[in-house]
């Protein structure tokens, strides 16, 4: 049975996402820092972890961004195959969404309408949109803001299949060295594995979104994980690049099947604000 939605519902959904995205940030993500805290035993790196937790306490009391750079609005929509959307188009939709989010929340707007001729549309829009159809008669909107601080630092390496875990391992660390501070660590790591070049960069970002909390469910690649979390925080890049055992809070694995002569690895690094929020329909 088809199930119709309104697109205004969708314009609402994504207003409200961007404002929720860009003030509070995910529990798992603030109790990774605290733990973090506690645990660092650099001096300096606890002072940095205890300061960005003043800084999340404070944007939560007086509602504001968590970070200045409120990012570009990438909303990843999971539609049912059983619904039908009415009142006008959903792309549009999603980006009145945006434009309304920003502009109710007072949030910056980052984004120019040509790469190379830089005029700020002035309104955070156009926003990256990833479809995906699936069962069912829902709409799972999910709205993860991305400053470019951590976006410039991300990297995909077109590997071979001889290349192997090994590869993988070297290319992920090679990636998060040259970043450095760049990207205002600790940093959330996300890996894509697989596909083809621009599905294995889909995939490194949408591992982003998932609760640092869930480890990928294969055990070969939540020990893959494991380890490269704990070969990162050997770097001594440390909180905002002052040293210290905390560079990274998790790193996260996506896969997906790829072609018998290649290997594609993308990371796509996330800041210690890296923000997201969902809302199912």
């Amino acid at each position: 049975m088809i199930r119709e939605i309104s697109v205004e519902k969708i314009t609402e959904t994504v207003s409200e996402l961007c404002i929720r995205a860009n003030k509070k940030l995910p529990k798992d993500i603030e109790e990774k820092i605290t733990v973090c805290e506690r645990c660092e035993t650099n001096s300096l790196a606890k002072s940095v972890l205890c300061d960005l937790k003043r800084n999340i306490a404070a944007a939560n009391e007086y509602d504001l961004p968590i970070c200045q750079d409120t990012g570009m609005a990438v909303v990843f929509l999971r539609i049912g195959q059983d619904v039908h959307f009415t009142g006008g188009n959903l792309y549009a939709a999603v980006n009145e969404g945006v434009r309304q989010g920003y502009e109710k929340g007072l949030l910056r707007k980052s984004v120019v309408g040509d790469p190379l001729k830089r005029v700020n549309t002035n309104d955070n829009t156009p926003a990256v949109i990833h479809t995906v159809i699936t069962e069912g008669d829902k709409v799972k909107i999910t709205v993860a803001p991305k400053g470019f601080g951590s976006e410039n630092m991300s990297g995909v390496k077109m590997l071979t299949p001889f290349d192997g875990r090994e590869g993988v391992v070297e290319a992920v660390l090679e990636i998060v060295k040259k970043a450095s501070n760049n990207p205002c660590p600790p940093m959330v790591v996300g890996v894509g594995i697989g596909g083809d070049f621009e599905q294995c960069a889909l995939l490194s970002k949408l591992a982003l979104c998932r609760s640092t909390d869930k480890r990928n469910p294969d055990p070969f690649y939540k020990e893959l994980e494991d380890e490269l979390l704990e070969k990162i925080n050997q770097l001594d890049i440390g909180p905002q690049g002052f040293g210290g055992k905390t560079t990274a809070l998790a790193v996260n694995i996506e896969t997906a099947p790829t072609h018998i002569a290649g290997l594609p690895v993308a990371v796509n690094i996330g800041c210690h604000v890296t923000r997201h929020s969902s809302e199912v329909i």
